[in-house]
């Protein structure tokens, strides 16, 4: 018989949100775990499924005020106290559960100023944080938002310490990209095992490689076409105007409802997974 595997639910947790979860995370102490929706985090003891313990509450006694939604959450890889949760406004704060039960009160705030010269009607949707990764060595923390990618000092709250553009060639497209509802696509980030590199998915299948060190990037594509097995992948180029190069692709023809939002790197080796729809793609560092 062929092998199948499938999953099944050693423990439900369950009546403790009332809208959609966006993330959970589990503690460095392996006993609890947190979960987040838009408007609430909690915090489960993994041995008890009927109750948790709400840590951060930002909703207002008269929703018609609410401002901003709760879109990530994780805790420290190191310190189980420590946890981060980042916003619709683009701001992340990290909270400290040693300080008081109810996190509502932050102990750090980041937040990059808003340059007023670029102020359009899409500024707040698209600085809106769709994922929030620590890095493995826990000094920094990564975040996502529509256009880019940006790295923060824990230490530094006033501004990322690095800004990689993933398609900054769509800044000009916001407007359709609103009217078809791209632009409020949640990408996710992830980092490498050494935090030396790290990646986020785009349009047209099209996945983005950042290192930090030499600030060299490299665009890839996951698709049936182009992934033959043993094959390597070819760096891809998008062009937005004035000739095009053989083998680049414009930036009009690019295929906006295939989109890479998830993404996972391997915690040691060069392995990472992509998920491009209903595909799962798995590449590994050419081995010579």
């Amino acid at each position: 018989m062929d092998l199948m595997v499938e999953a099944s639910p050693r423990r439900i947790f369950a009546n403790a949100h009332t809208y959609h979860i966006n993330s959970i995370s589990v503690n460095s102490d392996h006993e609890t775990y947190l979960s987040a929706d838009d408007l609430r985090i909690n915090l489960w003891h993994l041995e008890i499924t009927d109750r948790s313990f709400n840590i951060v509450d930002i909703k207002p006694a008269n929703m018609e005020e609410l401002t901003e939604v709760i879109t990530a959450a994780e805790f420290h890889p190191h310190q189980c106290n420590v946890f981060v949760y980042s916003s619709s406004k683009g701001t992340i704060r990290l909270c400290d559960m040693r300080s008081s039960a109810l996190c509502d009160r932050h102990s750090k705030f980041f937040e990059e100023p808003e340059d007023p010269s670029s102020r359009s009607f899409f500024s707040e949707i698209i600085s809106s944080i769709s994922d929030v990764k620590f890095s493995h060595s826990g000094r920094y923390m990564m975040t996502r938002d529509y256009l880019s990618v940006k790295v923060w000092d824990l230490n530094m709250e006033s501004r990322p310490v690095e800004t990689h553009q993933v398609h900054e060639y769509l800044r000009s497209k916001l407007c359709s990209l609103y009217e078809n509802d791209c632009i409020f696509d949640k990408f996710e980030c992830c980092w490498n095992g050494s935090d030396s590199a790290i990646m986020t998915g785009s349009y047209n299948n099209f996945f983005r490689m950042f290192d930090r060190d030499t600030r060299r990037d490299v665009t890839l594509e996951a698709s049936r076409e182009s992934s033959k097995p043993r094959a390597s992948l070819k760096p891809r180029k998008v062009c937005t105007g004035g000739k095009r190069r053989k083998d680049e692709i414009s930036v009009d023809s690019l295929d906006f409802n295939k989109k890479i939002l998830h993404t996972a790197w391997h915690p040691v080796d060069n392995v990472i997974a992509v998920a491009a729809t209903n595909n799962l793609y798995i590449f590994q560092d050419k081995i010579n």
